[in-house]
């Protein structure tokens, strides 16, 4: 019996240790956005805030288009097996980024932004609903948590290694000059094709990457799954609900991951920006996206430690999402100068960065809250919260717009009404059974 319950927990993680590296994955290639938003601004020589932010619609949208069929493909091919092809198909979109800087087109690259989130729509779907359900669903945040260093501690060091390997120190110098407008003409053409060209080497080295981990995924020990097979002899409140939307709870759950990862993108890939209205420049402003994501390392940090044997996910979702509000209504309506790891801004830039300490346990509290009891609705319902990550693409937009017409500190409006809907979701919403009384 001890060896039979040793070889379990030594299955168990295992793996969580491979989805481990899978959510590595998904933080290393999503949040190094953060960079190529102001990279490709100068490189690609856009003409507004708009119009860069395509960067993040044209990753995260393909969360939105893909994920249901992601899900069709999932059912029928196995949870190993689409693992592998999800992460060929990002391989298929690091390789586009040679023909896309060879020819320094915005379209191009948009496309193989695309392909990336395509690949990782696939992941998500596959990997979510598996760290649900391999263990007790009252500790599903503290694993999701887990997957959640895992990814922040790639969108920390991804920002970094990017500025490393792509900006070169002649890098640094044509974006000054193009910044302060001293290139022209042919001149300023041949030093942003120069510049672009930096992007090949590093993306061709994780198109290989990515081929070869899939393979060894699947070759790899990890279980299969069938969430819905899994979740089959759960007998929740089944009887009469005829389709996903009769489950109010994930409706609303799906409207609240599309707030929260739509509010956390915007904290993350905006900072850059926001801090160069204050005279701070890329190569200073770098570090940005990094804290913030440290932030969240922290609050996962916490969330492992505190849920839920001291915290509930229900009341851990409140507390953060109250926090949000706070915070965001600093950036907004705080001012003053202060310098902050060698930083001189206003502070109200470091309280878009402290949002990432509330940001990092939401994702981890809609997730078990919405997708309890849905039996043999379990993956479509992983399908809908997931396509919620279109928030990714929809909300920086709408951002940008408001950059661009007004400020950008009034920009951040936009986080307001995100907030206050997921502390009504925390409070109320989670618990809607039926759209009627019964």
């Amino acid at each position: 019996m001890a060896n039979t319950t040793n070889s379990s927990a030594q299955s168990y993680w295992r793996a969580l240790l491979m989805t481990g590296c899978l959510f590595f994955i998904f933080g290393f290639v999503s949040w190094v956005n953060s960079i190529l938003i102001p990279y490709f601004r100068i490189a690609c020589d856009l003409k507004n805030e708009l119009q860069s932010y395509l960067v993040a619609f044209a990753f995260y949208i393909a969360y939105f288009v893909m994920t249901i069929p992601a899900s069709m493909m999932l059912n029928r091919i196995g949870f190993k097996r689409g693992v592998k092809y999800g992460l060929w198909i990002m391989a298929t979109g690091a390789f586009l980024f040679t023909p896309a800087a060879l020819t320094r087109t915005y379209g191009l690259f948009l496309l193989a932004l695309f392909t990336l989130g395509t690949g990782l729509a696939i992941l998500q779907t596959a990997a979510n609903p598996f760290v649900t359900i391999i263990g007790p669903i009252e500790s599903a945040a503290r694993r999701i948590s887990i997957m959640g260093i895992c990814n922040k501690f790639a969108g920390i060091v991804s920002p970094l290694i990017f500025s490393a390997l792509v900006i070169r120190q002649s890098d640094k110098i044509i974006m000054e000059q193009v910044g302060n407008g001293t290139l022209v003409g042919a001149a300023k053409e041949a030093a942003l094709d120069q510049l672009i060209s930096g992007v090949i080497i590093p993306y061709i080295c994780l198109g290989i990457l990515l081929f070869a981990f899939g393979i060894i995924f699947y070759k790899s020990s990890i279980p299969d799954i069938n969430p819905t097979k899994d979740n089959a002899s759960i007998e929740e409140e089944n009887n009469g609900r005829t389709s996903i939307l009769s489950y109010p709870y994930l409706i609303l759950g799906a409207i609240a991951m599309f707030c929260h990862t739509g509010s956390q993108v915007i904290s993350i890939d905006t900072s850059i920006r926001y801090a160069a209205t204050m005279g701070v420049t890329l190569d200073e402003a770098k570090i940005l996206p990094s804290l913030t994501l440290a932030c969240i390392l922290i609050g996962y940090v916490c969330g492992i430690a505190l849920i839920p044997k001291y915290l509930s996910q229900q009341k851990a979702l409140l507390g953060c999402t109250t926090l949000g509000l706070i915070l965001s209504l600093g950036v907004i309506f705080i001012s003053g100068d202060v310098t902050i790891f060698g930083l001189h801004t206003d502070m109200s830039l470091w309280c878009l960065v402290l949002l990432g300490i509330p940001n990092s346990l939401i994702y981890a509290g809609i997730w078990p809250l919405a997708i309890r009891n849905l039996g043999r609705f379990t993956n479509i319902g992983s399908s809908l919260l997931v396509m919620g990550l279109c928030g990714n693409a929809i909300l920086p937009l709408i951002y940008g717009a408001i950059a661009d017409r007004v400020s950008f500190r009034m920009g951040y409006w936009v986080l307001v009404p995100c907030f206050l809907y997921m502390i009504f979701y925390a409070t109320y919403g989670h618990k809607i059974e039926h759209w009627r009384k019964r």
